[in-house]
């Protein structure tokens, strides 16, 4: 048999490309294979905006385009010329556009199309998604139908299914955010084996009732929300949104329908008799950063506000990238910049002032430091009737305290005016009252006497009634009644919410710029996607209009855009790859008659969250085992046709979490104010010229959930890595990987703590094997092998013999952290274990699921 040449070689691999792409028996489709050619080579110059069209030439509209080829001639067409064309002046795109040049197989593709027919289809995601056919009768068993249906075309097939244990743990950690015990591991796996389904359905009933269920959704939903715990800019001052974040918990663990959890969030402020929740719930569109820089300009401020509402909505809700509208017409969608002024005039009513309007400033007895909130309006005062009472009486009682001070004022001034004249009359015996070196000595003789608001003699005031016992005893009433009041104020949080006070006109700004205005707009939503008819009572589109447009039938973007987000959040990857981007710039869904038989069963189910996550993590899909080879591997890198199950390293917040569960000492208490656990020092003052403090919690406040861990602005938590800023809106998390994130899970005071206070629960094991082997399967949900205990076991014998010859070591490491040790446990030997509980802390399985 001859040897083909690498240029057959090249040949049959083109052609193999492209009868993946599209065979011989299917047509080419413009929107699978066409449009995102020419998107990305040609739309920036050929697209939708208007002011930046060259040439007079729209390529993504049929009519527009036409006179560019011949169908009866396809080797003639304007289109092919240009794209296959050597010369420099003549080739598309144009050498200084910057583009990858279209290749010979992407040129013959476009052949093929235009000798069907050049038909053109609408972008895929802006029509109103439809039920595709299955014969499957539930959420999980048509994802197993579509995801099997690509298995056949890519000559693929489902894995087998994963252990019970390892599929409780990878469940656990997605729907409640922390893994199982390992005694609840060994129960799902008799009752696996005995029940078979049914326990598979129990555990994910018992998971998504449990109150960790709203907490898991919840952190996933604040990155969306760019909640954080401070303004930003340089002050990055404390606010007082946190009630905003329990009630998304609440919402959650409540089974909110989706649409409400929509309507209550940009609206709720507009329905009708909006209760305390519903007005708590339109934070989230105050959520955006807030400057309060001397100098800085209101108008500019409350246009930027508007700009993240719009943008952030756009995002969350419709996968769209609406930001480069705020300048010039998009590039690529059909999106004016018109449309993004429209949208911003729904949010340009309510009455903030664009910098902090009040100021809140807390002092805590036991800290060196106050803490100052400063929030703008609108925002309401949250609080249960019991402490807005305690918060009056304390008022109260600081201002008797007061009025008790100020009724002796007089008395204390004219003691003063006696004590600074006796100094003068006696200077040898005033010497022994006031130091010549003192600054207030300066004083004594220029004081005016006679007139109390004198500088000097305020001065001389301030200081004889610091050597005053009654007098301080008085202050120091005042003190306690307004730390008192001052605590009670901050269990009372003042939570800046949404409220149309303040209708104002909105225009469009050219360049967008605010000193620049253009034509006036009112309300509307883009004309590409179905129109928003005005409430009843009023011809004025509001925000509840908008709401409600988002979440109604004939909106193509919402269901799927939410699904997609809840897939990627089980599945590591969503079925559109670029969960912000649903447009012409976007990847193609990998699987789109799942992603629509899933968009429309969850609009139909009533928005069931629970549900549709029911579905998905009791499909054969979902329970694969990700053990793989690497033919498998090779054919399927990404996994995006989900031929095993998905493997990716935990987030960081969920890594913290799980190390904290394991170890016993996670706090399950819910909601409230933010909490400090442990941080390196200067990471704040570093960050703010000194003048942010980070003040440290202690007690079972270090080891809550990395969900109410204080988020500042301008740095996340030091031990979270790979995180959203909290500074825009995201709805994806960048994976990287660098040693840092090793010496974090290796050596952060969290980790090493855990690792101590987890190594003192195995010391009722006598046996060195057992205790390997509980903590294994504790960690990884997999039942350790013989070599890997005999690995462990090596490591252990290694720190025991290390720890007994340097015991000094050993009881340094042993201070980690404030969690109280056993006293009873040899030191060296527990040294020992904690460093091998650290290293299956560290173990890839564990860090993954």
């Amino acid at each position: 048999m001859t040897k083909p040449s690498p240029t057959a070689l090249f040949a049959v691999v083109c052609v193999s490309i492209l009868c993946v792409r599209t065979s011989h028996a299917e047509e080419v489709s413009f929107n699978r294979d066409i449009r995102p050619i020419l998107s990305d080579r040609c739309y920036f110059c050929h697209g939708f905006d208007e002011n930046h069209r060259a040439a007079d030439l729209r390529l993504d509209l049929r009519e527009e385009a036409e006179y560019v080829w011949d169908v009866d001639s396809p080797d003639d067409s304007e289109l092919l010329l240009r794209i296959t064309s050597d010369d420099p002046d003549m080739v598309m795109p144009p050498p200084d556009a910057h583009k990858e040049p279209i290749s010979k197989a992407e040129a013959d593709l476009i052949r093929r199309w235009i000798e069907e027919g050049a038909k053109y289809e609408p972008h895929w995601s802006f029509v109103n998604p439809t039920r595709p056919t299955t014969a499957a009768k539930n959420i999980s068993d048509a994802i197993d139908d579509f995801v099997g249906r690509r298995h056949k075309e890519q000559n693929m097939q489902f894995a087998d299914e994963a252990e019970p244990a390892k599929w409780l743990r990878r469940v656990s950690l997605d729907l409640t955010g922390v893994p199982p015990t390992a005694q609840e591991m060994r129960s799902f796996e008799f009752d696996a084996a005995e029940q078979g389904e049914v326990a598979y359905e129990k555990a994910v009933d018992r998971l998504l009732a449990s109150p960790l269920y709203g907490e898991r959704m919840t952190l996933e939903w604040l990155d969306v929300a760019r909640y954080a715990d401070t303004n930003g800019f340089q002050s990055d001052a404390y606010r007082m949104n946190w009630p905003w974040r329990d009630w998304v918990i609440d919402a959650f663990n409540a089974n909110m329908p989706f649409d409400q959890f929509t309507i209550e969030q940009l609206a709720g402020d507009q329905l009708p008799n909006p209760t305390q929740e519903q007005l708590i719930a339109t934070a989230f569109n105050r959520n955006h950063m807030i400057q309060a820089e001397g100098g800085s300009i209101a108008e500019e401020n409350r246009a930027k506000n508007n700009f993240d509402r719009v943008e952030t909505t756009s995002t969350a809700w419709m996968g769209l990238t609406v930001g480069c509208c705020q300048c010039h017409d998009h590039k690529f969608d059909p999106l004016k910049q018109s449309d993004y002024f429209s949208l911003m005039s729904f949010f340009n009513q309510i009455s903030e002032t664009g910098m902090t309007s009040k100021k809140m400033s807390v002092k805590h007895p036991d800290r060196p430091f106050s803490v100052n909130y400063w929030v703008d309006k609108p925002f309401i005062e949250v609080g249960d009737d019991a402490t807005k009472q305690s918060f009056k009486d304390a008022q109260e009682e600081v201002k008797a305290a007061k009025q008790d001070l100020e009724s002796h004022y007089d008395e204390y001034v004219a003691g003063a005016r006696q004590w600074v004249q006796e100094i003068r009359d006696d200077p040898e015996e005033g010497a022994t009252r006031i130091k010549p070196g003192e600054y207030v000595a300066r004083f004594v003789l220029s004081a005016d006497l006679d007139n109390p608001k004198d500088n000097g003699f305020k001065r001389l005031i301030d200081t004889y009634l610091s050597r005053n016992e009654p007098w301080k005893s008085m202050k120091d009433r005042i003190a306690k009644a307004e730390a008192k009041a001052n605590l009670l104020q901050e269990q009372m949080p003042l939570v800046m919410v949404m409220r149309d006070d303040q209708p104002r006109e909105t225009f469009v700004m050219l360049r967008g710029n605010y000193e620049t205005l253009g034509e006036k707009v009112t309300p509307k939503t883009p004309d590409f996607l179905p129109p928003l008819s005005p409430n009843e009572a009023d011809d004025r589109l509001n925000r509840l209009d908008l709401a409600k447009w988002l979440v109604s039938d004939e909106h193509p973007l919402t269901a799927r855009v939410t699904v997609n987000r809840y897939w990627q959040l089980m599945f590591g990857r969503g079925l559109v790859a670029t969960p912000d981007d649903f447009g012409l710039q976007g990847a193609l869904p990998t699987h789109p008659d799942l992603l629509d038989w899933l968009a429309v069963d969850f609009r139909e189910s009533g928005w069931d969250v629970k549900a549709l996550l029911k579905g998905m993590v009791l499909s054969r899909t979902y329970r694969q085992s990700a053990i793989t080879d690497e033919d498998r591997i090779e054919q399927d890198p990404e996994n995006k046709w989900l031929a095993r199950g998905s493997r990716q390293r935990l987030d960081s917040r969920l890594l913290r979490d799980q190390t904290l569960m394991l170890s016993g000492l996670l706090q399950h208490e819910m909601g409230g104010p933010p909490v400090a656990p442990y941080q390196p020092g200067g990471i704040w003052e570093s960050m703010s010229l000194n003048k942010n403090h980070y003040m440290r919690d202690d007690g079972k406040d270090l080891y809550r959930r990395s969900l109410y861990t204080v988020w500042r602005r301008v740095v996340a938590p030091a031990n979270f890595f790979d995180v959203a800023s909290r500074q825009s809106c995201s709805v994806t998390l960048n994976r990287t990987s660098t040693p840092l994130h090793a010496l974090t899970t290796l050596n952060d005071i969290t980790y090493v703590e855990a690792a101590r206070v987890w190594a003192e629960s195995f010391a009722n094991l006598k046996d060195d094997r057992t205790r390997l082997a509980d903590m294994f399967f504790a960690a990884t949900g997999r039942h350790a092998s013989e070599d890997e205990l005999d690995s462990l076991h090596r490591s252990l014998q290694k720190a025991r013999v290390n720890f007994r010859s340097h015991r000094d070591e050993a009881a340094e490491l042993l201070t980690t952290g404030e969690a109280p040790r056993n006293e009873q446990l040899d030191p060296a030997e527990h040294a020992a274990w904690t460093t091998v509980c650290l290293l299956v802390l560290n173990l890839d399985e564990t860090l993954c699921k």
